[in-house]
């Protein structure tokens, strides 16, 4: 079996970039957003979440600025690229392959 890139890193940076598709956050929002979307099945923690967004800065997929939050607390907001859009896209095609593949998989096994 040949080696495939990183799923789950891939899968974090696809759940990040849908977010940000939706405006501007900061980290904290992001980390509820994805909690709340999957029903709380899936949790985000502050270790793997702004190594993650640091990384997709220094990609371009994302900007990050600094501005208050809603209780005026200092917080870095990030946002998407046109880059981000593109790789989005891109990170997108492959998930649905994947889960098509793997359910494929399911079916006949």
């Amino acid at each position: 079996m040949t080696k495939k890139p990183d799923n789950l890193q891939g899968t974090l940076d696809l759940l990040i970039l849908k977010t940000l598709e939706r405006g501007r956050q900061h980290g904290y929002a992001i980390a509820v957003h994805i909690e709340r979307c999957s029903g709380d099945f899936l949790r985000v923690e502050e270790g793997s979440l702004y190594p993650a967004l640091h990384r997709m800065e220094q990609s371009g997929w994302i900007r990050a600025e600094w501005a208050l939050t809603g209780n005026s607390r200092r917080a870095r907001f990030y946002s998407i690229t046109p880059a981000g859009r593109t790789h989005l896209a891109e990170i997108e095609a492959h998930w649905s392959r994947l889960t098509d593949a793997v359910a494929r998989v399911l079916r006949f096994a």
